[in-house]
């Protein structure tokens, strides 16, 4: 792949990378609550997402969601109700401190729950396989296609860990202030109403046009 088109790439690779979404506030929200390593681990279930999402639309698939308004709609509504359900259950969670030990233990037993929800909350959103589709041919060298898209993933990949590193720092940096419960309160309202608003944004969201 030639150079020039890989210094394009990369920044603006980067600049999706590090938007702010669903799976980076979950980030930011795990982080807090459970620490940068429970975080950097829960999104394993995102990266596995992305991969298979990169892997759809390499073989044209995500040309469907382009072309079916229906497939879109019920891709869509199907992850906007699970972002708005995940929203609903932040926001109401009981704002309790955890006895000295008890929340690495609790961590250790819900690194899968985390695992599935960074995962759900993924592939529940299909403008992100519309990303892939209409983004990575931009920079796919036609004669070389597998290998081409084979690259600009494996660089989409790696980035996205450099963004899922820095907001789970971002909110690891957060800990001191839910660790009385008034704070972990407000954290839970604020996380989940932004999700609640984030399931709204995809509900309302129209296909792009072709």
């Amino acid at each position: 792949m030639p150079l020039d088109t890989l210094l394009l790439f990369v920044p603006a690779c980067f600049a999706l990378n590090m938007a702010f979404g669903p799976n980076n506030l979950l980030s930011i929200t795990i982080g807090a609550h459970y620490g940068l390593r429970l975080a950097i681990l829960a999104s394993v279930g995102r990266l596995v997402a992305f991969a298979i999402m990169i892997a759809v639309a390499a073989l044209g698939m995500g040309a469907l969601l382009m072309a079916s308004q229906l497939a879109f709609t019920v891709c869509k509504l199907l992850g906007a109700a699970y972002l708005v359900w995940l929203g609903f259950k932040v926001f109401f969670s009981r704002a309790t401190l955890s006895v000295d030990g008890l929340a690495g233990e609790q961590a250790r037993g819900n690194i899968r729950t985390f695992i599935r929800r960074e995962f759900l909350v993924a592939i529940g959103n299909p403008k992100a396989i519309l990303v892939f589709t209409a983004f990575f041919p931009q920079f796919v060298v036609p004669g070389n296609y597998w290998v081409s898209f084979l690259i600009l993933g494996a660089i989409f990949l790696s980035l996205e860990v450099v963004a899922i590193a820095a907001y789970a720092y971002a909110g690891s940096r957060l800990s001191g202030v839910i660790q009385n419960a008034r704070g972990l309160r407000w954290m839970n309202r604020i996380s989940g109403g932004t999700m609640i608003l984030f399931g709204a944004i995809l509900a309302l969201a129209k296909r792009p046009a072709a």
